[in-house]
């Protein structure tokens, strides 16, 4: 479910609609939550299917840990890519403001911590010289979103959150005990889906090490 302050636009005739927010949404916000309504398909329902139905599946889902196709009832499938998001997913089904977000402004994702199965081009953005997502980026680039992620999970208790209440209890009391640093938080590399189902030479590119953060492999 995404944020209720949030709606959807066209953005331009280059990047369609986008999902904007129509208030101010501070930094450590819940911005998305998957929730009962959202579908899952796993990657044989997919092959199943029509092309038509798989066109969709490619356009509008993300792939989980499990290679399963995430499709989001809501406007979160229209959430659109940016190398410098302003929200970022997490280890535990949801997604997180790691700046502040102001009223306007487009949500963004990084669309290399979703498991693409093909790169794609993007365009070049300030801030960044990434100018193509590859499958494995979150291989890449983890230490880096889990750093942002480490900051906003800081604010998560300081601020609004009307998507609080609809995470699991179980969720939602450790997403309290890592904001608060009682506990480490779990890598977004938990997030990965190896390419081929297993993780398979992966671990030795995993360097950059926190102290603050629980690693999968």
């Amino acid at each position: 479910m995404i944020h209720p302050h949030t709606e959807l636009k066209f953005i331009s005739d280059k990047i369609g609609y986008g999902v904007v927010a129509t208030k101010f949404i501070p930094k450590g916000t819940i911005t998305w939550a998957l929730d009962k309504l959202d579908r899952i398909f796993t990657p044989a329902q997919v092959r199943a299917m029509d092309p038509l139905y798989q066109h969709v599946l490619d356009t509008y889902t993300y792939r989980n840990p499990e290679g399963n196709h995430i499709l989001c009832w809501d406007n979160a499938r229209f959430v659109n890519h940016s190398s410098n998001s302003n929200c970022i997913t997490t280890a535990y089904e949801f997604e997180i403001a790691i700046r502040d977000i102001q009223p306007g402004e487009q949500l963004t994702d990084d669309y290399g911590y979703l498991n693409l199965e093909e790169p794609f081009e993007v365009v070049p953005e300030e801030g960044t010289d990434r100018v193509i997502i590859y499958p494995d980026d979150l291989v890449r680039y983890y230490h880096v979103w889990d750093e942002k992620l480490l900051e906003a999970f800081e604010r998560l208790q300081g601020v609004e959150q009307p998507l609080l209440h609809i995470l699991e209890a179980t969720t939602l009391a450790k997403a309290r005990r890592v904001s608060a640093g009682e506990e480490q938080m779990d890598s977004i590399l938990n997030c990965y889906c190896p390419k081929h189902g297993k993780i398979n030479g992966e671990a030795q590119q995993v360097k950059v090490r926190s102290p603050k953060v629980a690693y999968p492999f």
